[in-house]
């Protein structure tokens, strides 16, 4: 049976590496710096004054309802719709003299992916928004928290303009798919590699 599992995944890993459509992982514009530790990729930016993170998770960030839909989309020369990586990423806003990090967790609505056309419309939301003590690793749950469901509508619009000048925008949003779409795929092969040296071993 290992035999079989080994074979099959050899073959597996050459389709997905002909398809891998980034050998190195796409850059985002806007002078980013990219850090990835395992699934989670960090991207930094530093504007006068103040330092911007965002971070996010390649782990579940492929939704479930990659069916039906994806058909009409698809390019006559693709055999299978592309699976596109749209992970929540956590921005952090840091200023230099101030001991606090506005921190907004955003994501992308699984009814919004795709729409092209709809003019204005973001491509993602901002979910939470709280201030953290810069520097420390842990989140206190103690600090208030602001849920934008019930939010008005004028300070949810500046919350976003306020990304949008410091670079988070849809262009931002478009490129951060791309990105952690080819990160998803490479670690993808990357586990079908281990898993193939992992059944070989005897």
């Amino acid at each position: 049976g290992d035999k079989a599992f080994a074979q099959f995944l050899t073959d597996e890993i050459q389709e997905e590496k002909k398809i891998q459509k980034h050998k190195s992982l796409p850059k985002v514009s806007g002078g980013w710096e990219l850090e990835v530790h395992g699934t989670e990729a960090k991207l930094v930016r530093k504007i006068a004054g103040e330092k911007i993170t965002v971070t996010f998770n390649i782990n579940n960030s492929i939704p479930p309802s990659a069916e039906d839909d994806t058909q009409e989309q698809q390019k006559p020369d693709e055999q299978e719709p592309e699976l596109t990586s749209t992970p929540n990423f956590v921005v952090e806003v840091i200023k230099d003299d101030t001991k606090q990090t506005l921190v907004l967790d955003c994501h992308f609505p699984e009814d919004e992916i795709g729409h092209e056309g709809e003019e204005e419309s973001d491509i993602f939301t901002i979910r939470e928004v709280s201030f953290q003590p810069t520097g420390e690793a842990d989140w206190k749950d103690t600090n208030y928290t602001l849920n934008t469901d019930s939010l008005d509508w004028a300070l949810y619009d500046h919350l976003m303009d306020f990304l949008a000048d410091r670079g988070v925008d849809n262009t931002f949003a478009d490129e951060l798919i791309e990105l952690s779409t080819a990160l998803e795929h490479q670690e993808y092969i990357k586990f079908l590699e281990d898993l193939k040296s992992f059944v070989k071993c005897q």
